[in-house]
């Protein structure tokens, strides 16, 4: 029996491996008409590993129900041919539909397990690819001239490792003691993210089509926020979570989810969005934009607030501290962060119960940040035990659970920590390439980026401050929450803010410039 399993997870991990190798091939390849291929094979392999894994319960679902699943089908292959073709015709349109598709998760039945899947981007994504493809076959063949220069060579870094997490990634579920999981990383996330990524750095970024965006997400914020303020005069959640359910139903205060599946999920995505918004205040001019700004960035925070999203709040502080930091001099920011911290750890040192910490024993740490200090403590005990290659991607709660004889299914098994759970599962391998991805990352939408503030006019690099330091509140969000590269958000903020850079570093006055992969493209220009 167990030489069946162990060949089951070795064919699972091959399956995953080489979707994973297609979409590195999205991500490294040059010539636009192998891209599109690699892009259709990605996808296809995906889908095919995914449906492999969970034969039986895509089987029984189609016997059981052949009417709905028929009709289904229909109506979803009728959305995807309308959405090629709008696409094709209007290629700015998968920009828009991109990140309107964003937030919007679906609970779908994976094995025994219910997964929030992002469905409605699924199907963006895969329009894109195929219109991509359409495109690149009708047009003539063309030698392709690698963009040169810094933000070119930035670019080619931060391609390059997200092709090696990827295929590492893949690799290293062959030795999982839980296939599912990787499974569910690589086809549901890092695959179809990483044709997402490729497909918006084909966006051509007008100056139009960023204020479309821009008024789209600030819109879809304002929805949530809406939202989360009837549930919590309602008292009732809109997409139950048990978890949340839980807690409100024996702490005082009540947390809300809006139509997000997990309240910390929500908070991000308003907290990032007041970014932007706070970044867009510095190109306004006329007081009647400032005010309605300002407006809305005080629902939002009032939207955030219900959320008590700990993690949102500071992810919203490094967002502004940076924008700050882009805007003024580096010592007078410094300098208030530097007294900003020792008052606040004076604060928990001298009266820590009042801040809700608990430092008399480990007991109380750990249920002071909800039992995150014991998921961090195990997590460190597997990077210790197999410190080089760790325990295969994906396995972390598997095996966090049977270490720490963890039997309620109730109790968190996730380290909440992405650096953690990478050295757990991937050891020094993969901690090292996630290091190095995040460092390509951050030199790709900071290079240049404070030069470019302080010689102005504001307008010029607004855009580009935006996304950087939503970027850095996104990645801080993920180092005490979860999530990176399974958040759409990570690869569309990292392949704007690249086009961005692009744009600006190869910006002449009115002037075509080359997009990421040498075809023409429009200068992109601020949000304000």
């Amino acid at each position: 029996m167990n030489t069946v399993l162990a060949v089951a997870t070795q064919a699972q991990g091959a399956a995953l491996t080489a979707a994973a190798v297609a979409a590195a091939a999205v991500l490294v390849l040059r010539e636009p008409r192998a891209r599109a291929i690699a892009m259709i094979a990605a996808l296809i392999l995906a889908a095919a590993a995914m449906a492999a894994l969970k034969a039986h319960t895509v089987s029984k679902g189609i016997s059981d129900h052949p009417a709905l699943v028929g009709a289904a089908a229909l109506a979803g292959l009728g959305a995807l041919a309308a959405f090629v073709e709008l696409i094709r015709r209007r290629p700015e349109a998968f920009a828009l539909l991109t990140f309107a598709a964003l937030p919007f998760r679906v609970p779908v039945p994976v094995g025994g397990d219910n997964a929030n899947l992002l469905l409605p981007l699924y199907g963006v994504i895969a329009a894109g690819a195929i219109a991509y493809a359409i495109r690149r076959w009708q047009a003539e063949a063309r030698s392709v001239t690698p963009p040169a220069g810094a933000s070119a060579r930035a670019l080619r870094r931060v391609e390059v490792a997200l092709a090696i997490v990827l295929v590492l990634y893949a690799v290293q579920s062959t030795y999982s003691s839980d296939i599912n999981q990787a499974s569910v990383a690589v086809c549901f996330f890092y695959v179809p993210f990483a044709v997402l990524f490729r497909l918006l750095l084909d966006v051509r970024w007008s100056q139009r089509l960023l204020r479309q965006v821009f008024a789209l997400v600030v819109g879809l914020a304002l929805l949530f926020a809406a939202v989360g303020f009837v549930e919590a005069a309602t008292g009732r959640l809109l997409i139950s979570n048990s978890k949340v359910l839980a807690a409100n139903e024996i702490k005082p205060y009540f947390r809300v989810n809006s139509l997000f599946f997990d309240p910390n999920i929500y908070g991000r995505f308003l907290a990032l969005t007041m970014i932007v918004l706070a970044a867009s205040l510095a190109a306004l001019r006329r007081g009647r934009e400032v005010g309605i700004v300002a407006a809305a960035l005080a629902v939002l925070w009032a939207g955030m607030v219900l959320s008590l999203s700990q993690s949102s709040f500071a992810a919203l502080l490094v967002g502004l501290l940076v924008l700050a930091a882009l805007r003024w001099r580096t010592v007078i920011v410094a300098g208030s962060v530097a007294v900003a911290l020792a008052i606040g750890l004076a604060v928990v040192f001298i009266a820590p119960d009042q801040v809700g910490l608990h430092t008399g024993s480990l007991k109380g740490l750990d249920r002071s940040t909800s039992g995150r200090t014991d998921l961090i403590r195990g997590g460190a005990r597997m990077a210790r035990d197999r410190p080089v290659w760790g325990f295969g991607s994906g396995s972390f709660a598997d095996r966090f659970r049977k270490r720490e004889r963890v039997r309620s299914e109730k109790s968190a098994a996730v380290s909440h920590t992405i650096p953690v759970t990478v050295a757990a599962e991937q050891g020094a391998i993969g901690l090292v390439a996630y290091l190095w991805l995040v460092l390509a990352a951050f030199m790709l939408v900071f290079g240049g980026l404070r030069r470019a503030v302080r010689a102005g006019p504001p307008r010029d690099a607004v855009a580009r401050a935006a996304i950087a330091a939503a970027y850095a509140g996104l990645v801080l969000h993920t180092l005490v929450y979860a999530a990176f590269l399974e958040d759409p958000l990570s690869w569309a903020l990292l392949a704007l803010g690249a086009s961005l850079r692009l744009a600006s570093d190869r910006r002449g006055d009115g002037d075509e410039v080359p997009s990421a992969d040498g075809s023409p493209h429009h200068p992109a220009v601020a949000i304000p």
